[in-house]
């Protein structure tokens, strides 16, 4: 007897589903297209506890008859396809029908739909191991499909789902990507009765993104626009003074459908090349619009990945396209031969010290000076007694006693050119590296914070609110107690945007560096995925370090000096940065004989 044998239908739905319906965020995608597809003009979509308790999306297409309403949960029931030359020439969303029935093997789920001719609408309701129901319902025109209790007859799957705040984030992302490819239809999204988004259809598609990420990203794009015999180009790319580390807000659209494609993101990242800092991105919205023949889109059970005829030529015009138009708008470099008689300047920067040097104003005063003796020519008022000099400290004698046994040592601190500190120790000078230092001290207070020991806030002297879109605006929930720890005191403010009122001690509470911080925060933030508890502090702390020490102001005192030293030698470990580099260095008294 063989060992093989067919899997029962409910089992195969229920592999197939694993396919489709990764988390919650693929009911939402999948059921929006549907929608989309219907000709719906608007879609609403309502979801509980991250879409695990309730997943419902509400439209006012077309609607299906009662014999399509029940025979949609069927594998491969679909209206799109007939021969298989029809997926040739696919230009809906969905096509092979598989979708309902994956969702079906993992949920419950509800129907209610009716068309425009029909007077009454149908019910289907899909119980546990398949089993459908229908019945006549009342209900306006279009479909209505509630999906409770995703992967209830799979717990090992319900299992490994994560916390509400970052499933969340994977439904606005998949929400985005739809309402992204048609800003001419409303959409709607709400968590737990509160309403995330309300798009009405806009005007272009400069509209649809200003509703969705706000007015700060389109106001840093240009527009993009390119006709040729293999594909017509158009969208939007960011300045190059936009790009951020972190690598959010990258779209490709092909004839409306979104894809991934990191061959064609080395095509637009090399037109960027030499126009802005290596390890930064762009945020750039690129619609592609080919021959329907000249794609492949059912090479992935999601169809996020897409098969182009030539992807080589597609490349290179791709390229060619976003460095002609970042030519065209001033950003690559450009020569100005209307120059005669001008003055020249030189740009001044971090080099400013170069033309004209930073000196530390001399200050003089008169230790003799008492503010409460008599100004010369003048007698103290009548009746008043003569003022007593030994109630009066004077400073040139009494301030010395008071610290005779220590004196003051941040002035025995010199800092040379912002990078380094150098003071006098017993075998010579010991040179100490600022921003190395910084890595160090943040590195040790970041760590014993991540292990839930607090740390000092400082608080910002006006409220800096920092849009950030609903995404990362999530991401700050998901870690509010740990940026807490860390110092950072930052807030939800709408949607989209977070009021950071204190950072911790050592970085700057300058607006444009705090604004810089919090963009790099979403990219640290994102981007902790290990299992290993202890790899994950490491990591964190390690991340967070690198951040602080670059956001902190530069140190111009000798006190301040002197403070970063005291916080340097509280450390376990003075002298390596956590990366192994060295801190201090000590140039020997031998050394400097040698040079002599």
């Amino acid at each position: 007897m063989g060992k093989l044998k067919v899997l029962p239908a409910n089992i195969a739905n229920m592999i197939a589903a694993g396919e489709v319906v990764q988390r919650p965020a693929s009911v939402v995608k999948e059921l929006m297209e549907n929608a989309v597809d219907a000709g719906a003009t608007r879609i609403d979509v309502a979801v509980t506890d991250a879409g695990r308790t309730l997943i419902q999306v509400i439209d006012n297409g077309c609607g299906m008859s009662p014999s399509d309403a029940v025979l949609c949960f069927e594998r491969h029931a679909t209206s799109k396809i007939a021969t298989a030359d029809d997926l040739e020439k696919i230009l809906t969303y969905g096509f092979r029908g598989e979708a309902l029935a994956s969702i079906a093997a993992v949920a419950e789920i509800t129907l209610k739909t009716r068309r425009a001719e029909d007077e009454t609408a149908t019910k289907v309701t899909v119980e546990a191991f398949g089993s459908i129901k229908s019945s006549a319902v009342s209900a306006p025109v279009g479909s209505n499909f509630a999906v409770r209790n995703l992967f209830y007859n799979t717990p090992a799957r319900r299992k490994f789902l994560k916390s509400d705040n970052v499933e969340l984030r994977h439904i606005v992302e998949e929400f985005t990507r739809v309402a992204l490819t048609r800003p001419d239809l409303g959409f709607t999204l709400s968590h737990n009765g509160r309403d995330m988004f309300v798009l009405k259809p806009a005007k272009s598609l400069k509209f649809r993104i200003t509703d969705l990420q706000g007015s700060a990203v389109t106001g840093e794009m240009v527009d993009l626009e390119a006709q040729t015999t293999v594909a017509r180009i158009s969208g939007y790319l960011g300045r190059p003074e936009s790009a951020r580390k972190t690598a959010g807000n990258q779209y490709f659209f092909v004839n409306g459908r979104y894809f991934r494609s990191p061959y064609l993101h080395k095509a637009v990242m090399k037109a960027y090349e030499e126009l802005m800092p290596e390890g930064l991105n762009p945020p750039y919205f690129i619609f592609l619009e080919v021959d329907p023949l000249a794609i492949d889109v059912n090479i992935h059970p999601t169809k996020t990945e897409i098969k182009f005829e030539d992807d080589t030529v597609l490349f290179q015009i791709l390229y060619a396209c976003v460095k002609e138009t970042l030519g065209k708008n001033s950003f690559g470099a450009s020569i100005d031969f209307d120059t005669e008689g001008a003055v020249e300047l030189p740009q001044l920067g971090r080099s400013f010290e170069e033309y004209k040097g930073v000196h530390t104003p001399k200050v003089d005063f008169d230790p003799d000076y008492d503010p409460f003796a008599s100004a010369p020519g003048t007698t103290a008022p009548s009746g008043s007694p003569a003022p007593d000099p030994s109630r009066y400290i004077r400073p040139s004698q009494d301030y010395g006693a008071l610290f005779e046994q220590k004196s003051l040592p941040a002035s025995r601190c010199m800092v040379l050119q912002g990078k380094y500190i150098l003071t006098p120790v017993a075998s010579g000078v010991m040179a100490v590296n600022i921003r190395r230092a910084r890595e160090r001290i943040l590195y040790e207070r970041a760590l014993s914070a991540i292990k839930k020991e607090k740390h000092i806030t400082q608080t910002t002297m006006f409220p800096v609110q920092v849009q950030v879109g609903v995404q990362n605006r999530l991401l700050f929930d998901t870690n509010a107690a740990l940026l807490e720890s860390l110092g950072f005191d930052i807030a939800p403010f709408g949607n989209d945007t977070v009021v950071v009122n204190g950072v911790p001690e050592g970085f700057s509470c300058e607006t444009g560096k705090v604004e810089q911080m919090v963009s790099d925060l979403t990219l640290v933030l994102s981007d902790s995925g290990s299992s290993l508890q202890e790899m994950i502090q490491t990591s964190m702390a390690e991340k967070f370090s690198t951040l602080g020490s670059m956001s902190g102001d530069e140190i111009s005192s000798p006190l301040e000096a002197q403070q970063l030293i005291d916080a340097l030698f509280a450390c376990d470990n003075t002298e390596l940065t956590y990366s192994g580099k060295r801190i201090v260095s000590i140039l020997t008294i031998e050394d400097l004989d040698k040079r002599f």
